[in-house]
């Protein structure tokens, strides 16, 4: 049902891949649209517990917005951005998405991540890389600066390390992103799928309405005073106790047994 993208679960887990190898998976609208329903697709789904976005091919996970393109969108793009319009374009759907999916997303990197790719990565909550991708917010070197993935690159990386990545557009290696905190852990290339599905079948083990709770809980504190974020979090905690999952798995770890989890 989709053309610039992949969809398959297996194993409670969903993959999505982005698959336009010849443009080096760039974002084009029609590929930001069938991805915004797959996401919605797999949250849906209660058969899928967490979901794995990648890009098809080792030569890149996504390049960015597809240049191309870029010029014949600018008139547009300027009405765009001075109306409520803007709330219905391609990059602001995307990029809002993340924080309400409702379950655990995971980017498997085993090409290069620049641009927009970069900043579609960083909104994933775990980016598991090949060791030797690269990573680059190149947009200075034509012109232009990372409006729209800055405000993801911002909230995972230091300002100084991130005015580096904006000035230069020079390309970093997948393990100078994990000391700077875009990248979650690098992993030599041949164990790359191993570990992506050991990690995603480790978190859909979990308790689904746990985890969806728990990640809701995470966004929604965000930027609030501690005395806000604390009591919004007590009522959360409350919340979750209640649930027959909290209760299965309080009652499996006094029996010694594996919690069977329904996600109520």
């Amino acid at each position: 049902m989709y053309e610039a993208i992949l969809y398959e679960v297996a194993g409670r887990v969903a993959t999505i891949t982005l698959n336009r190898p010849e443009a080096r998976n760039s974002l084009s609208d029609q590929m930001i649209d069938e991805l915004l329903d797959a996401f919605a697709r797999a949250a849906a789904d209660d058969d899928v517990r967490v979901i794995v976005l990648t890009g098809s091919g080792d030569r890149a996970f996504c390049a960015g917005a597809d240049l191309g393109g870029l010029g014949a969108r600018q008139e547009a793009g300027r009405s765009v951005a001075d109306g409520d319009a803007i709330r219905e374009s391609a990059p602001y759907r995307l990029f809002t998405a993340f924080p309400t999916l409702g379950k655990p997303i995971i980017a498997r990197l085993a090409g290069h991540a620049v641009a927009g790719g970069l900043g579609l990565a960083a909104a994933c909550d775990l980016v598991i890389a090949a060791d030797d991708v690269n990573l680059a917010t190149p947009e200075v070197n034509v012109g232009l600066w990372p409006m729209m993935i800055m405000a993801i690159i911002n909230r995972n990386v230091p300002p100084k390390q991130a005015f580096k990545l904006y000035y230069t557009g020079q390309r970093i290696t997948a393990a100078e992103g994990r000391e700077i905190g875009l990248v979650t852990e690098v992993v030599p290339r041949a164990d790359l799928d191993a570990r992506v599905a050991e990690l995603a079948g480790v978190i859909a083990a979990k308790s689904p309405i746990g985890l969806r709770l728990g990640r809701q809980a995470f966004f929604a504190i965000e930027g609030r005073p501690l005395e806000d974020q604390v009591a919004h979090l007590l009522g959360e905690l409350v919340t979750l106790a209640g649930t027959e999952d909290a209760k299965e798995g309080i009652t499996a770890f006094l029996e010694k047994r594996t919690p069977d989890y329904r996600g109520r």
